[in-house]
């Protein structure tokens, strides 16, 4: 069964549109759990624009479910990395300019690299996800680099304008995430998804659980954290019980 990890940065993004102290991504942490997210996802990027070195400090405190911290493969994350922690690392390619992550992450091109960071990851008991496209060339890459879990990047399938599209792309990751389980990884994904496009990612078996962080944020200015996160656990369990 499919289950919810919810990313924070975006309450640290309306935080940082002032430059003052309100909302708190570490708050919003809290309610999440206890509305039913069986992880907490946050992403400290090499630019600190949302969520900074403080925040991930104190949401190793908090965090009781599972901290997933997505960072690029940059010296001062990785260290930053190894001194908090988390439960789990989720590595994502990222450049400077873009307004969110574009795409999966070539392991491939890098294997040799990527599996020198996963080893000093699981030397320090945390776990390792690539965030690739759904492609067996990544997976593989993924697979010869030593990760544990997968997040498929599901971007494309949100962005899809044209029901064959839409069909399409949900063909592409369910064969993928069969392929990848098959390899014996454990499967995620994310990108945005939201509370229209979500259900068919749930329904894919092999998908053991979606990260959503701007869909989330953005229903909880409008009816609250709690309600927002209760709803999106809903349909992530609807989806399961519905396939």
């Amino acid at each position: 069964m499919a289950e919810l990890a919810v990313n924070v940065d975006h309450i640290a993004t309306l935080r940082e549109a002032r430059g003052g102290i309100e909302p708190d991504p570490i708050a919003g942490a809290v309610i999440a759990e206890l509305a039913g997210a069986v992880g907490i996802v946050c992403h400290l990027r090499e630019d600190r624009r949302h969520i900074n070195d403080r925040d991930v400090r104190l949401l190793r405190e908090v965090v009781k479910t599972k901290l997933d911290l997505e960072m690029a493969a940059a010296p001062d994350i990785i260290a930053v990395a190894l001194e908090v922690l988390p439960d789990l690392v989720t590595i994502v390619p990222e450049r400077r300019e873009e307004l969110t992550t574009e795409g999966g992450l070539d392991v491939a091109a890098r294997v040799e690299f990527f599996a020198d960071l996963a080893a000093r990851m699981h030397e320090n008991d945390i776990e390792v996800s690539f965030f690739i496209e759904p492609e067996h060339e990544q997976i593989d890459a993924a697979v010869e680099a030593g990760a544990d879990i997968v997040e498929l990047h599901t971007g494309i399938y949100a962005n899809a304008h044209t029901p064959e599209d839409v069909r399409r792309e949900l063909e592409r990751l369910a064969e993928a995430a069969r392929y990848a389980h098959s390899c014996g990884l454990r499967v995620t994904a994310g990108h945005g998804l939201n509370y229209v496009n979500v259900v068919p990612i749930v329904r894919i078996p092999e998908i053991v659980e979606v990260s959503i962080g701007h869909s989330i944020i953005s229903r909880a200015v409008l009816v609250g954290l709690d309600r927002a996160v209760r709803e999106m656990v809903g349909l992530v369990r609807l989806g399961f019980s519905s396939s």
